[in-house]
């Protein structure tokens, strides 16, 4: 199989996260896109829907709520069912 070379943009935060995944797979950032590619052309698409996710207040309040509690320091956190069971025969 003949190969060309291809040189794309991406950005520079993606690229290493995703190196570092497709490493983790055993892969390199080249079969990757290859397996990428190869998907696509059998699916005659891309190999997963791509749309905008539809969430309603509710769920969009919950997430802000849940942003909010895993980034703030002064919230309490347990590590285990264990801590949280005894947080909450405590109370």
């Amino acid at each position: 199989m003949a190969t060309i070379p291809t040189q794309i943009r991406i950005d520079t935060d993606i690229k290493k996260q995703a190196t570092t995944l497709f490493a983790q797979l055993g892969l390199d950032m080249s079969s990757a896109v290859n397996i990428f590619l190869h998907q696509c052309v059998l699916h005659g698409g891309l190999p997963f829907s791509v749309e905008m996710p539809r969430y309603n207040k509710e769920t969009l309040d919950a997430m802000a709520e849940a942003k909010h509690i895993s980034r703030n320091p002064d919230i309490k956190g347990y590590n285990t069912m264990e801590e949280l069971k005894a947080a909450l025969e405590a109370d």
